[in-house]
């Protein structure tokens, strides 16, 4: 992935999520209060890690526990499997940290070493925040929900919100042309 590619990506994703918290109709909040618990909320993230995750465990090379990665593709597949009928509670906020933290390594990869590009630091530093955010969250997945109801309890908390992670999107769009 190119460095341009690694820093739009990340604006476009804050510029959406952005747009959606500006907008604020009943709509949105109500599918951002339900997300935390949502069934399909759990299998578009969760199951969308376990895909991923799966498939960078199929693809091991020898160094890395690769003779023994059809045992781990078979184990990680059945807790996964297994995870979704006996502790579904909270599972989407599961799905959504793996998802963040696996998207994490080709963006800080796209990074690594790009030191005469000193803008990059704008993508770097945001996909960290999402890091550190992804670690508490899976560890304390209720948290956000906690979190949703903080934020939508007064709509000047939500659209500030919104338009800070637009704003930052939009900063993060425009440095994605400068390299």
């Amino acid at each position: 992935m190119s460095l341009t590619v690694a820093t739009l990506l990340p604006g476009l994703f804050l510029l959406l999520l952005g747009g959606l918290l500006l907008l604020g109709n009943s709509a949105i909040v109500a599918s951002f209060k339900a997300m935390p618990r949502s069934p399909v909320a759990t299998a578009v993230f969760f199951g969308g890690a376990t895909l991923w995750f799966l498939s960078k465990v199929w693809t091991l090379s020898e160094a890395d526990f690769g003779e023994y990665r059809m045992i781990l593709f078979v184990a990680f597949a059945a807790v996964a499997t297994l995870s979704f009928f006996y502790v579904p509670d909270f599972l989407a906020v599961r799905g959504l940290a793996a998802l963040m933290l696996l998207a994490a390594t080709p963006l800080l990869d796209a990074a690594y070493m790009e030191y005469h590009h000193p803008q990059r630091l704008f993508m770097v530093s945001v996909v960290f925040v999402g890091i550190a955010a992804a670690i508490y969250l899976g560890a304390s997945p209720f948290r956000l929900r906690d979190f949703f109801s903080w934020l939508f309890a007064n709509a000047t908390r939500s659209r500030l919100l919104g338009g800070a992670l637009a704003g930052y999107g939009l900063l993060l769009a425009v440095v994605a042309f400068t390299y």
